[in-house]
C-alpha cells in the first residue's frame, strides 16, 4: 500500500525516520511529507492554512497509484482527515496517532504566535502523560528538529463537506485511550463524537506511550500502523 505519512506541528519528514524502514519491511510504500510552509518565515507563510496543507497531501494522493492510506500523527490526523474528506475514493484507509477525527469547523489548537509563526512551544507546555515516555536526550534531540509552523494552520477551521468520508476506514492509535475511553473523552465534545461514531468502520488501539511514540517506541509504533492497514 502507499502510505502517506504526515507529521504534527512542528516536525517534518524526518519525524518518520524510525517508522519507515519497518513499514518498507512489511511490503508498503511510505512517503514521509513536510508540509507547506513548515520552518518559513512569517512573510513566507502568511498566507498558508490548513486547507492549503489539505490541498497539498490531496495532490500527493492523486500522484499516487492505488491503493494509498494516510497516516497521520496529532495534529497531522486532521490534515489526514480532511485530504479523505477531499478524496473518499483515492483513500482506503486513515490511520490516526494519538489523534482523532476531527469534526466539521474544529482547529488543530492555539498556541502562541512569535513573529508572525508559531514557534514548537516547548515539552513543559504539554501534559506530563504526554511526555513520560521521552527520554532528556530525545527531548533535547528532537526540540532541536523542531521547525516553526504557519500561523494560521493551528486555528483554521477545518472544512469537511463530502459524506463519503464516512466509508473510508479509520484506525485511532491512541496513547493512553482503549475503545471505552476514547468514547468517554469524545462525549465531553459531542462534534467530535458525532464525527466519529458516523464513521463506518472505525477502531481504536491503545499504543499505551505519550504523544510521539514514533519518538519513544517506534518499533511497536510501527507494528500497529501494519496491523491498522489490515
Amino acid at each position: 500500500m502507499e502510505l502517506i505519512l504526515i507529521p504534527g506541528l512542528w516536525l517534518d519528514a524526518s519525524s518518520w525516520d524510525d517508522v519507515v524502514p519497518g513499514l518498507r519491511a512489511a511490503g508498503h510504500t511510505p512517503h514521509p511529507v513536510t508540509l507547506p510552509g513548515v520552518g518559513a518565515t512569517a512573510s513566507e507563510s502568511a498566507d498558508i492554512g490548513l486547507a492549503d496543507w489539505i490541498a497539498d497531501v490531496a495532490a500527493r494522493i492523486d500522484e499516487l497509484p492505488a491503493p494509498v492510506a494516510l497516516v497521520g500523527h496529532s495534529g497531522g490526523g486532521n490534515v489526514a482527515w480532511g485530504a479523505a474528506s477531499a478524496r473518499p475514493d483515492r483513500v482506503a484507509r486513515v490511520v490516526l496517532v494519538d489523534s482523532v477525527p476531527p469534526a466539521p469547523g474544529a482547529e488543530i489548537s492555539e498556541f502562541p504566535v512569535v513573529d508572525g509563526v508559531v514557534p514548537f512551544p516547548g515539552w513543559d507546555s504539554f501534559d506530563e502523560p504526554d511526555v513520560a515516555d521521552l527520554d532528556a536526550p530525545t527531548r533535547e534531540r528532537w526540540a532541536a528538529r523542531t521547525h516553526t509552523v504557519p500561523a494560521r494552520v493551528p486555528t483554521d477551521a477545518i472544512v469537511l463537506e463530502d459524506a463519503r468520508r464516512f466509508d473510508v476506514p479509520v484506525r485511532v492509535l491512541s496513547g493512553a485511550a482503549d475503545d471505552a475511553a476514547l468514547l468517554d473523552m469524545l462525549a465531553g465534545w459531542p462534534p467530535f463524537l458525532g464525527e466519529f461514531e458516523a464513521i463506518e468502520d472505525r477502531a481504536v488501539t491503545r499504543l499505551g506511550s505519550g504523544h510521539w511514540p514514533q519518538f519513544s517506541q517506534p518499533e511497536a509504533l510501527t507494528r500497529a500502523i501494519v496491523d491498522a492497514l489490515g
